[in-house]
């Protein structure tokens, strides 16, 4: 990316501001107002830490190396970079499940819902989130360790371990099933949660009156725009991985392959900060500018 060095950079750096300063602002507001100390929030709190993570994982790097104009990286700190995003992957998908279950649970059964999200149910659900993919993924990482390497060249402005098995020069059929396997484990559990929420939350809407039904999209939009949002990326990160032999533009094929850690985290704080929490952030900025005049 050299011949446009520079409007790459930008394209890079201004998002990665964006990303650090928007969810920064979201846990900042969330943590100093007591009324948002409910489980939704909780879990849009969690996505913003979620996106810090997965943004650093990668855009300082590939700031880095288009500032530097060094593009190799090491084995380990490939690795590293795997793992990071592929758990940032992971969090976010599982995190968004937990909302849907959420959101059903406040809407189907409202009367139960303290008890069934109390809490310590919303901390465990927290915490499982992050144990979950940190614990197993490095179980499933050392097959691509394990593995000899013939080339040392990345079609991509990134490490994902998709492309770093195909450099193996040992057979990576064991790689391949238990890739699977683990596509399965950690992507259709949460969509069954998902769907099977919002094919809950339809069927009570379908018989509810009109204003419970505006009431109850009003709460799911962002919600749902989110996940669209993830199969999205996760669908062009997909299709760019597995037709790397067409004739896709460069600047086409840099876009599919970042869209999604790019936008994903950029997209959440927007979502979620242009509906439930913009009352919340207005009123928190005019405290800010109230208080220095209240010790006068």
């Amino acid at each position: 990316m050299e011949h446009q060095n520079n409007l790459y950079l930008t394209a890079f750096l201004l998002p990665y501001i964006l990303t650090i300063a928007l969810n920064t602002l979201v846990i900042v507001v969330i943590y100093k107002e007591r009324a948002l100390h409910k489980p939704m929030y909780i879990f849009i709190c969690n996505l913003s830490c979620n996106g810090i993570y997965g943004s650093t994982s990668l855009l300082p790097h590939i700031m880095t190396k288009l500032a530097t104009k060094s593009y190799t990286i090491s084995l380990v700190n490939c690795l590293i970079q795997i793992f990071c995003i592929h758990t940032w992957g992971i969090v976010e998908l599982t995190t968004l499940a937990i909302m849907g279950y959420d959101r059903y649970i406040a809407i189907c059964t409202p009367l139960q819902y303290h008890d069934k999200m109390s809490p310590r149910k919303v901390k465990i659900l927290i915490a499982f989130s992050w144990i979950f993919p940190l614990c197993t993924f490095p179980l499933y990482l050392v097959l691509t360790i394990r593995l000899s390497f013939c080339s040392n060249i990345i079609h991509k402005t990134y490490c994902v371990n998709f492309d770093l098995v195909q450099l193996s020069c040992t057979s990576t059929f064991v790689n391949n099933i238990v890739g699977l396997l683990t596509l399965c484990v950690y992507m259709f559990p949460q969509l069954l949660v998902i769907l099977f929420s919002y094919a809950q939350i339809l069927n009570i809407c379908i018989h509810a009156s009109k204003e419970c039904r505006k009431k109850a999209l009003q709460t799911c939009i962002p919600h749902l725009l989110t996940i669209i949002n993830y199969f999205v990326g996760a669908c062009f990160e997909m299709i760019q991985a597995r037709t790397r032999g067409t004739q896709t533009p460069f600047g086409v094929a840099v876009f599919l392959s970042v869209y999604v850690v790019i936008l994903q985290p950029l997209f959440d704080p927007l979502l979620y900060g242009s509906s439930s929490l913009k009352l919340y952030i207005v009123q928190f900025f005019q405290k800010r500018k109230l208080s220095p005049l209240s010790k006068r």
